[in-house]
């Protein structure tokens, strides 16, 4: 491999672009090329980083080692598909694909040719996360809500898959433990899909999750609280703060426990740098990334399933007239 890491992104929309910024800005790795099928968008990318700009993204093969996977999901299966098959490890953004078939396909092709497959779940990158990664144990309960404005690039999916699958990954991380039992509600306010849904989540450990996420809201927040036999925690992600509180020695009042609280706030950090660095590094040591393609293709599967659980409602309120 060569000294730098030559790495492509195809498709340079919103987050591929700042997907080739953050490749541009490393010392180790060489920005080759930047893929879009809106040739003008292209060339300004291309331009503003001083690497080619091509319209078709077979035209990456023997020019790069690695690339980023940044175009619409429907097209994670197909685009991803061909680059593996020209050899190149991919970062995919998330979802990895719009079903557990095709992410199996893009796994099983990564495993043969022994190339690198990463999935782009940013939140797992937040110094946020690994606070509450190094703190939770044995988790009994958690509750995660994620709302923020409506965006139109994200029309092509609903809210689970746009914004619920953030917290269906770090929930599945924490948990560790198969997921056997979805029950959904939601609704779809301005698109045809659903945009805000709450589901709740049950793990073969007994660990219960109920999740809320909305894309039609006038705020952001993206926060969990996550109860466990020695311990509560809060973390607020986008505000970097974690609160833990744990029962300690002796008792405040008869009958009441002491209250040892912990709380831990975090810098400004760049996650989408973090998770490239670790995707470079991975390509070039062939380590497993932490969220690889069984991760994102598990995010996927339980997104499915609250889909799944979403239609029967939909159904239902079909059936009763409310819509």
């Amino acid at each position: 491999m060569p000294e730098r890491l030559r790495v492509a992104v195809v498709g340079v929309g919103h987050f591929g672009r700042l997907h080739a910024e953050k490749y541009a800005a490393m010392d180790d790795v060489e920005l080759v090329a930047v893929v879009d099928q809106d040739a003008a968008r292209g060339a300004e990318i291309a331009a503003a980083h001083g690497c080619q700009a091509l319209e078709h993204y077979q035209d990456l093969a023997g020019k790069v080692d690695a690339a980023s996977l940044t175009v619409p999901t429907s097209l994670h299966h197909s685009v991803g598909l061909e680059l593996l098959e020209m050899s190149l490890s991919l970062l995919v953004e998330k979802p990895i694909t719009e079903t557990v078939d095709s992410a199996n396909a893009l796994i099983a092709t990564a495993k043969a040719r022994g190339l690198t497959l990463q999935v782009g779940h940013l939140e797992r990158f937040s110094p946020a996360y690994f606070a509450l990664a190094e703190r939770v144990s044995k988790p009994l309960f958690i509750e995660a809500n994620r709302i923020a404005p409506f965006q139109p690039r994200a029309k092509d999916v609903n809210v689970v898959l746009d914004l619920m699958i953030h917290d269906i990954d770090l929930i599945m991380a924490l948990v560790k433990s198969p997921l056997i039992s979805v029950d959904a509600v939601g609704a779809a306010v301005v698109s045809e899909g659903e945009d805000i849904v709450s589901a709740r989540l049950g793990f073969a450990s007994g660990c219960a999750a109920n999740l809320t996420a909305s894309r039609v809201s006038l705020k952001t927040e993206r926060s969990m609280r996550i109860f466990q036999p020695d311990a509560y925690l809060v973390a607020d992600l986008a505000q970097r703060k974690v609160t833990s509180r744990r029962k300690g020695e002796g008792e405040m009042f008869p009958g009441i426990p002491n209250i040892e609280t912990e709380e831990f706030s975090f810098e400004q950090a760049d996650a989408l740098a973090h998770e490239i660095a670790d995707f470079v590094r991975c390509v070039r040591t062939k380590e497993t990334p932490a969220v690889n393609g069984e991760a994102g293709r598990d995010a996927v599967q339980a997104a499915l399933m609250i889909t799944d659980s979403l239609q029967a409602h939909r159904r239902l309120l079909e059936q009763s007239g409310v819509i």
